[in-house]
């Protein structure tokens, strides 16, 4: 099969088995309440993945969930919500738990590795919303919020469980080396907007990361956690 024919197949089968996700093609059916949220944000997302930021209208997304533009008003007022509220919802599909290796090292290639996976196309996306910062009324570090929520740092629990086996010293909690590895890999994926090879996560683990979190624990170093 034709490579294209091959990709138009798979587009074609990702949009049919979003229709039958909003019950397109079948009888009328009421939603309402958190169901009827969740088809929006649905909808928000796939409309925002496929059409980008400059088809992200309140009424392409309120067709694509069949519903209506006051609908969609009366939950979120401004497109703004509504972008943030479609992150926060891929936010919460997308994670996974903290990665345990047994060592420091293996524990934060992994999980950045994880974030690459789960996360690619995310990247791509945080990066075009610095653009649009000003249009939207949205900076990159509130979709970044939005993303990851109140779930607990993976890299902070990383770097408590490394604290707890002498491979780290407690200087080595400061918030700035606890955000460091994916702040690197973030930047890189902005950067290029393609997905962060295996290669780059390396040097960031080997190169950056574990030489600081090494000098921040070497007996006599100074710093605040």
């Amino acid at each position: 099969m034709d490579p294209k024919e091959a990709r138009r197949e798979r587009r074609d089968a990702h949009r049919a088995a979003a229709r039958a996700r909003r019950g397109e093609g079948g009888p009328a059916r009421r939603r309402r309440g958190a169901e009827l949220e969740e088809a929006i944000l649905d909808a928000a997302w796939e409309q925002l993945a496929e059409a980008g930021y400059g088809g992200f209208t309140f009424e392409a997304i309120a067709e694509r969930a069949r519903t209506s533009k006051p609908v969609l008003y009366r939950r979120w007022p401004t497109r703004s919500a509504l972008l943030l509220a479609a992150f926060r919802r891929r936010g919460e599909r997308t994670r996974f738990p903290t990665p345990d290796t047994g060592s420091l090292r293996g524990d934060v290639v992994a999980v950045l590795r994880q974030v690459q996976r789960s996360r690619a196309e995310l990247f791509a996306l945080v990066a075009a919303s610095a653009g649009l910062a000003f249009e939207l009324d949205v900076s990159p570090a509130e979709v970044r919020a939005a993303l990851v929520g109140t779930a607990p740092s993976h890299m902070r629990l990383i770097l408590e469980r490394a604290v707890e086996r002498g491979e780290a010293g407690p200087a080595a909690l400061h918030p700035r080396v606890v955000s460091l590895p994916m702040d690197l890999m973030r930047g890189e994926g902005i950067m290029t907007l393609k997905p962060v090879p295996t290669r780059a996560i390396e040097e960031i683990v080997d190169e950056v990361f574990l030489p600081l979190v090494r000098a921040r624990s070497a007996p006599g170093a100074r710093g605040d956690a």
